[in-house]
């Protein structure tokens, strides 16, 4: 579970901060906001994608998600993108979940890995 969804944390980091310069281009935002926007929702989830070993990096990789969510306020086409990665998020997370149960109480559980 936790390799998919850090590969989903890498790839909102890569999406936010190509939302960058759509914030500047598209949405007239100041440079420095989009920066901030951006960069901050990008640092975020990589934040959250190193520190998936401990539960503070699952706390943090849902914060990335409201955070691609807000910001759909900057720049609105991001709350389509947020909701997406959001999705890819919540169903990566219960997904993972069962798995993770299932091959723990599976009595053939020593032989996956």
């Amino acid at each position: 579970m936790r390799v998919v969804l850090m590969t989903v944390l890498i790839f909102e980091v890569i999406v936010f901060g190509l939302a960058i310069p759509v914030m500047i281009l598209i949405s007239n935002v100041s440079a420095a906001a989009a920066a901030g926007f951006g960069g901050g929702a990008a640092v975020l989830a990589i934040l959250a994608a190193g520190l998936l070993r401990f539960p503070a990096g699952y706390i943090l990789g849902w914060i990335a998600q409201l955070a691609g969510l807000a910001l759909g306020f900057v720049t609105p086409t991001m709350f389509i993108v947020g909701a997406l990665f959001a999705a890819i998020w919540v169903l990566s997370f219960v997904l993972g979940k069962r798995l993770d149960s299932r091959l723990e109480t599976s009595p053939e559980s020593g032989d996956i890995h």
